[in-house]
């Protein structure tokens, strides 16, 4: 759990020695914005960007009920943060699972993608597929946004 929140924690500090050396007055640092693009980075890189995780077996349950994808993700992957972020709003829609939270997720990531915890992984009526379009998520979420999502392909 700590190390999720490393990375996030090391570019906050490094905003605040950022800040501090503008409040002191070194004139090296181009302008305050720099503190605060930290801060950005800090909230991007936190899992403060996804949605509440859900564990492995209630997203699967849930899944098989209303056909929603489940994403298997990881926090500091990029990818899944691409992903996040080009679902937008319907990112809601998915079933969440951290792999690092969640051995049984990470067992079903390796599973799919030969014994590697490639992310993101996502399982559309039951077939996982490794680090898929954000546009092809999208599509999944938003084909029957109150009901049966399934993939026929």
């Amino acid at each position: 759990m700590i190390r999720v929140w490393l990375l996030p924690a090391a570019l906050v500090l490094c905003g605040a020695l950022a800040a501090s050396s503008l409040f002191l007055g070194d004139t090296s640092l181009p302008s305050p914005v720099i503190p605060v693009l930290f801060l950005l980075l800090a909230y991007v890189e936190s899992p403060l960007v996804f949605p509440r995780p859900t564990g492995a077996a209630e997203a699967r349950r849930r899944s098989e009920a209303d056909g929603r994808p489940v994403i298997y993700w990881r926090p500091t992957c990029t990818y899944c943060l691409r992903l996040r972020l080009r679902l937008g709003r319907t990112a809601r829609r998915a079933y969440w699972v951290d792999i690092w939270r969640d051995p049984e997720g990470a067992a079903v990531v390796r599973a799919a993608n030969g014994g590697n915890e490639t992310v993101p992984t996502v399982v559309v009526a039951g077939r996982p597929h490794t680090n898929p379009d954000p546009a092809w998520v999208r599509a999944r979420l938003t084909a029957h946004p109150g009901g049966d999502v399934r993939d026929a392909a």
